[in-house]
């Protein structure tokens, strides 16, 4: 009986230990263009697909259609012209779900903070307001809070739950109403109804005003897309023709494809930009 008392006593001894001294292996660093594909990623609402199987699509997707052209016009510059496009089309596709979801989120979060507010006044906790935003919030943001709701029952920890609701939220005005949420947690008072119906005010302000801002401006965005995919959609057609196509095999030809890329390409550029409105960005990741 000693015998056995003694080896549970060395074991749990040695367990103490090892956890007293054992340290966690360290996070692998993401490199910068992995970090900015990752931060693309979760803007989009993307959670199952990683950097790496990004650029995998993109390699599949410009070998594919540089393959099929390739086939078709039997002229290698072209074939390779178009696959990089290709290769580029999946990024170009993340990119604008994640703007269309920016824009989904901001015309719904000033009903969540009325809901919030309307919480708060009937007497629930932030964190339980919060919570049953999950089944009563707008469709959107219903994922995001269910998930901070399992989190602050697992861990009660209400700030390390915030942190994990913005890394899943991914939204520059998500930002700014989790970070007052936190600072109206850690000053608390009972001014936290009138600062959530405020903070509902601006944002629904906000969205209004940008909602009217891009919908003038979006002819421009869309006459620059026209204006570059036209050259190529005739290259495309000539691609039928291998008599014609032919000529694109030539040190002039090559030189013709590159700078009628580059030029389209810095027209598209600046005409983007030239219409392009502020993006808002992410504060305090």
């Amino acid at each position: 009986m000693g015998a056995v008392l003694g080896l549970a006593v060395g074991i749990g001894l040695l367990l103490i230990w090892t956890a007293a001294t054992d340290t966690a292996p360290p996070r692998p660093r993401q490199s910068a263009v992995a970090g900015r594909t990752t931060a693309m990623l979760r803007s989009a609402g993307i959670t199952t697909v990683s950097p790496l199987g990004l650029a995998s699509l993109c390699v599949i997707s410009g070998v594919v259609a540089g393959t099929a052209v390739l086939v078709v016009s039997r002229t290698p510059p072209v074939a390779a012209a178009f696959g990089l496009m290709a290769a580029y089309a999946p990024v170009a596709l993340v990119r604008g779900r994640a703007r269309r979801r920016r824009r989904e989120l901001a015309e719904v979060w000033p009903e969540a903070v009325d809901n919030l507010a309307s919480a708060v006044r009937a007497g629930l906790s932030l964190p339980e307001a919060l919570t049953q935003l999950g089944e009563r919030g707008p469709e959107p943001l219903r994922p995001e809070f269910s998930a901070f709701g399992r989190d602050y029952m697992v861990s009660g920890r209400f700030g390390d739950c915030l942190d994990r609701l913005k890394e899943r939220l991914a939204d520059p005005v998500g930002d700014r109403v989790v970070e007052a949420l936190r600072i109206a947690r850690e000053v608390g008072g009972g001014d936290l109804g009138r600062m959530l119906r405020s903070l509902s005010r601006f944002l629904r302000d906000d969205a209004r005003t940008r909602s009217e801002l891009e919908s003038r401006q979006a002819w421009v965005v869309n006459g620059a897309r026209l204006a570059a995919a036209s050259p190529w959609a005739v290259l495309l057609a000539l691609s039928m023709q291998p008599e014609v196509i032919g000529r694109y095999r030539s040190a002039a030809g090559v030189l013709v494809l590159c700078i009628g890329a580059a030029a389209c390409a810095l027209a598209y550029r600046v005409m983007v930009r030239v219409g392009r409105l502020p993006e808002e960005r992410r504060v305090l990741q």
